[in-house]
C-alpha cells in the first residue's frame, strides 16, 4: 500500500513596516479648520499628497454622517485618511478606514542576532555636505540632521532630532517627529515654506517679517512654536 504524503503547508511570511503619519486633530467649527488646511496646501501644494494621515477625533463628538463628510472633504484635497483614533468604531461605516488601537510603531521581526564585536553602532546624526535641492526629501528618524549648504524651495528635511541648516532654509523642515518637543530648527537665513516641531507647525505666512531673511531658530514653548533671531 502506498502511503499518502500530506502536502507541506506554506507558511505565511509577515513583515512589519512603520511609516511617519500625520495626526490631524480637527476642531470646531470644522469649516474653519478645513480653511486652515487649505491655507497650508496653498503655501505648499502637494505637501500632504501620498502621506498617511490619522484623524484623532477624541476632542469632538461627531455623528456618523459628519465623520463621513469630514473624510470626503479631506479626500477632495488629496488627503487620504489611514485610520481613526479617539472615536467609537460603531460610528464608522464599513467603507471608512478602521480605528487604530495604538499609535506606537510595531515591528515584526526574527530574533536579533548577537552583535558582532566589530559592528559599529547606528549613527545618531546625519551630515549633508551638499545643498538639498528642490524636490529632494531627506528623512532621518534617529537624530539630528545638519546641512552645510542650503535647502531649496520644494525640498524637505524630516528629523527625529534637531535640524541645522548652515545656509538658507527655503523648503520645509520638520524636527522632533518621533515625539521630541525639545528639538529645534536652526538656519543662517530663514525663508521657509513650513516649519514643524513635534507636530506643531508654522507656514511661511506665520513667520514674522522681523526674523525673515535672518539667522533664526525655531523652538517650542509649551504648545506654541516660537521663531527668534540667532543674533
Amino acid at each position: 500500500m502506498l502511503s499518502q504524503v500530506e502536502p507541506q503547508r506554506q507558511l505565511v511570511r509577515l513583515r512589519g513596516r512603520s511609516y511617519v503619519a500625520f495626526v490631524f486633530s480637527p476642531v470646531v467649527p470644522i469649516v474653519g479648520w478645513l480653511e486652515q488646511i487649505d491655507a497650508t496646501i496653498a503655501t505648499s501644494p502637494g505637501f500632504f499628497v501620498g502621506r498617511p494621515v490619522v484623524l484623532d477625533l477624541s476632542a469632538l463628538s461627531l455623528s456618523q454622517a459628519a465623520i463621513t463628510h469630514l473624510v470626503t472633504s479631506l479626500h477632495a484635497r488629496n488627503i487620504r485618511v489611514l485610520g481613526f483614533e479617539g472615536v467609537d468604531g460603531s460610528k464608522l461605516t464599513p467603507d471608512l478606514p478602521p480605528v487604530l488601537t495604538s499609535g506606537r510603531p510595531v515591528v515584526i521581526e526574527a530574533p536579533q542576532e548577537q552583535k558582532k564585536p566589530d559592528e559599529k553602532p547606528r549613527p545618531t546624526s546625519l551630515l549633508l555636505d551638499s545643498p538639498v535641492r528642490s524636490g529632494q526629501s531627506v528623512v532621518f528618524m534617529d537624530g539630528d540632521v545638519t546641512v552645510l549648504g542650503s535647502v531649496g524651495s520644494g525640498a524637505e528635511i524630516v528629523a527625529g532630532g534637531s535640524i541645522h541648516v548652515y545656509g538658507t532654509l527655503r523648503g520645509r523642515a520638520m524636527a522632533g517627529v518621533n515625539g521630541n518637543p525639545g528639538a529645534r530648527i536652526y538656519c543662517q537665513k530663514i525663508e521657509a515654506e513650513l516649519l514643524a516641531i513635534d507636530g506643531f507647525y508654522r507656514t511661511a505666512e506665520d513667520i514674522n517679517e522681523t526674523v525673515r531673511h535672518r539667522p533664526a531658530q525655531a523652538w517650542l514653548d509649551g504648545d506654541m512654536m516660537r521663531i527668534t533671531p540667532l543674533n
